[in-house]
């Protein structure tokens, strides 16, 4: 059997075992290099790949390579940046999606409705929804002392939408996830109930079809439409503030829809009773139901979505900067998330790994008035040209966290060898000192000692992506 075909068939046996989305993140252009005398070795595109499949899906693809091919006994991974089935179809890299073909989804406009019909070609599935956002989810909604009450309501009018908490209305500042649990409500009431009809729709969209309603003649067309849903989701309905004909309109439909036991969800970014100028009786009837407020989490909260955050979108960051993070961003989950994503994005732009340096300059550049907690931009920038062997050291120590004294003594594990090596390596190519010199500063080493990490450093260099990286933060830590 061919390498390719013995790899196909690993990620057969994998496939129902990962999540898809997993699946086709970490599972894209690898291949089999080599089979030889019971080594199997698995290529991988990038550093990141190689972490997240070694620590989390080793011992599976070892199992289910042993199930095909009884003389494999071990597997070890090597890193070839060239893999791209696209760029380089030769280098044997699988197209992953390939393996999903059968369960793509049909997804077309249904007539007379502002609906989507979704089918699943493996299943046969139909439900109705009005373009819900399938990443929000309860399951995904991280909670914390000051939103359980609100996920809690949620959860409840998603199991028996019409049966308790009717209306739901949740209100808070911008950016502390009242859409995320407005969508999943919906995306988890058609998990329950596959046949009912979910409306999501902003105030200013609604807003928008009462004028073209009223505009085109067909308003008991829009009637109609509305008053066939079963899950009605309104997203910020401040904005029907002074707008007479929407918010008669609205009070019309929210009153079919009640008195037919339908659903009906609210969010706001103020409670009924401050929404200025709202009809009394539609500020009523979104109080006589279940009114919950969303709070801005607090820190061990804002570090937990951090990290949820980090797992969804596979981006392994250093637990110190998700720390400092949450730490600093004390506004909204959005400007919380907005940080993280500029920091994943900087880091991947400039082939850094994210460092503290890089999320307190985003937040500086976001709130300029903001005072940084736990580093002082001002300070770094004074002391980041790195100009003797000394500064250097001191440098990469803190970058992995160990000491000046472990990189200059004798210690020769893994965790102590390789900065030890980048700090030889630094100190001869940006600095130019000597072997001889640079051997006297790290405890009285040899020559060849000195030539043997500079030469080792610059050849990982050439494939080792993680450790280009790294290398990278340490020249901007150096201020170069």
């Amino acid at each position: 059997m061919a390498h390719k075909e013995v790899w196909l068939s690993i990620l057969d046996r994998l496939k129902p075992t990962i999540q898809k989305a997993h699946f086709l993140t970490w599972f894209q252009n690898t291949t089999i290099m080599e089979i030889k005398d019971g080594k199997m070795i698995v290529g991988l595109p990038s550093a990141f790949a190689h972490n997240w499949i070694t620590e989390k899906y080793n011992l599976k693809i070892v199992q289910a390579a042993m199930e095909i091919d009884s003389t494999i006994t071990e597997v070890v991974y090597e890193i070839h940046g060239s893999l791209n089935f696209k760029d380089n179809p030769a280098s044997g890299a699988i197209d992953i999606k390939a393996l999903f073909k059968d369960d793509e989804k049909v997804v077309r406009k249904v007539r007379n409705m502002d609906e989507v019909e979704v089918t699943r070609a493996s299943s046969g599935m139909v439900v109705n929804s009005q373009m819900l956002n399938h990443r929000y989810s309860l399951n995904n909604f991280v909670i914390g002392k000051d939103n359980r009450l609100p996920h809690a309501a949620s959860l409840a009018v998603a199991n028996m939408p019409g049966g308790i908490y009717n209306p739901l209305y949740i209100y808070g500042s911008t950016g502390l996830g009242k859409t995320h649990l407005l969508q999943a409500i919906g995306n988890e009431a058609l998990r329950n109930f596959p046949d009912k009809v979910v409306k999501y729709v902003t105030a200013e969209k609604f807003v928008t079809e009462v004028v073209e309603a009223i505009g085109k003649r067909y308003m008991q067309k829009f009637k109609d439409q509305y008053r066939k849903v079963d899950v009605f989701l309104v997203d910020d309905i401040q904005f029907f503030a002074r707008k007479d004909s929407s918010q008669q309109e609205f009070f019309h439909t929210f009153d079919a829809l009640y008195n037919g036991n339908k659903q009906i969800v609210i969010t706001s970014d103020r409670p009924p009773s401050e929404l200025d100028g709202l009809d009394d009786r539609l500020k009523s009837r979104f109080g006589m139901g279940m009114v919950v407020e969303l709070l801005m989490p607090d820190f061990e909260t804002r570090l937990a979505i951090l990290h949820q955050k980090c797992r969804e979108a596979q981006m392994i960051i250093d637990p110190e900067v998700l720390y400092f993070i949450a730490n600093n961003v004390t506004d909204s989950v959005r400007a919380l998330d907005g940080v993280l994503r500029q920091v994943t994005a900087e880091a991947q732009l400039t082939d850094r790994v994210p460092t503290l340096r890089t999320a307190a300059e985003i937040i500086k550049r976001m709130n300029k008035a903001h005072k940084i907690i736990g580093f002082d931009i001002e300070e770094k920038k004074a002391n980041a040209c790195a100009k003797t062997a000394e500064d250097v050291l001191k440098i990469v120590a803190e970058y992995y966290k160990v000491g000046v004294d472990e990189l200059t003594g004798g210690d020769r594990h893994t965790e102590v060898i390789v900065p030890r090596q980048i700090c030889m390596y630094l100190i001869k190519n940006e600095l130019g000192d000597s072997y001889q010199k640079i051997g006297t500063a790290f405890g009285g080493k040899n020559h060849t000692t000195v030539l043997h990490a500079c030469n080792k450093i610059g050849e990982k260099l050439k494939n080792n992506l993680r450790l280009v990286r790294d290398v990278n933060s340490i020249k901007r830590e150096m201020g170069l």
